[in-house]
């Protein structure tokens, strides 16, 4: 017996039929952007013959962020490229070819033990998602760690609008110090469970500091959970690349919560010739 949908919801696979009549009423061969709007949504459901999202902003979020596009609109990238969908402005959207979409940890990178200061009972009630991923890098300063600046959490889950873009959300930010008194602003987008992390997320971030943090050097990060404690450190150019205009990656590193003694001679000395060949 066939599943209903519940109300005011839309499956997995009626998004993917939306999303799809969507991109192909508007694609023409040779473009390497198609642009639509919110309404346009509304109209190619109706189209289509099936309900009207009720949260069509779940929609675009789902395959920005947590699902490929359908197969039928990423073999119509162009050669090496993949098409992702950023904001045009409130309410507007586009899907662009790009170089590329998502990023993924580096699963041959070496790793470094850090003593876990995560306090227990966060621990026993952490969910895995993107909150208990930002608690850990709180606790265990795992920014600092990263960047070797001074580094203090400003605002979680900024929520902000930036002309030519639109709404936006930046999961965490930090503001910071280096050794000369040079002020940062980090933006940090973190990722548990399924999601991953996409590059429009840090474009997004950057064009926020640019908007509400003119005066301070923008420093973007993005951290991911891998799993037994490892946790996947990036930070990107606040500059764009490329005809596509998007970040380049700069660093990446990963780092494992361990117990402190789990945290071996060893390791300490390997560390310590990391540091020297460096």
């Amino acid at each position: 017996m066939k599943r209903a949908t519940a109300p005011g919801k839309v499956s997995a696979n009626l998004y993917a039929q939306l999303i799809q009549k969507l991109f192909l009423n508007r694609f023409r061969p040779g473009r390497e952007t198609v642009q639509f709007e919110r309404t346009d949504i509304e109209n190619t459901a109706r189209e289509l013959g099936i309900r009207v999202p009720k949260n069509l902003g779940d929609l675009i979020y789902s395959f920005r962020y947590r699902v490929e596009l359908p197969e039928a609109i990423r073999r119509l990238a162009p050669a090496g490229r993949h098409w992702i969908i950023r904001p045009a402005g409130r309410s507007q959207y586009s899907f662009v070819a790009v170089a590329t979409a998502v990023l993924a940890p580096n699963p041959i990178l070496a790793e470094t033990k850090i003593p876990d200061a995560t306090p227990g009972i966060i621990d026993m009630y952490a969910l895995g998602d993107e909150q208990a991923l930002l608690a850990k890098l709180r606790y265990n300063r795992l920014v600092d760690v990263f960047t070797a600046l001074t580094c203090y959490p400003l605002q979680s889950h900024l929520r902000t609008s930036v002309a030519g873009v639109g709404q936006l959300e930046t999961d965490e930010v930090y503001v910071g110090i280096d050794k000369r008194g040079v002020h940062y602003v980090l933006p940090v987008q973190a990722k548990g469970g399924r999601d991953h992390i996409s590059t429009v997320q840090i474009e997004q971030d950057v064009a926020m500091c640019r908007a509400k943090f003119p005066a301070l050097v923008c420093l973007p990060l993005a951290a991911q959970f891998m799993g037994d404690g490892l946790i996947a450190m990036f930070s990107f150019e606040s500059t764009m690349a490329g005809q596509t205009g998007q970040p380049r990656l700069i660093a990446e590193k990963h780092y494992r919560l361990a117990p402190p003694e789990a945290v071996a001679p060893a390791d300490l000395a390997a560390y310590q010739k990391r540091a020297v060949e460096a």
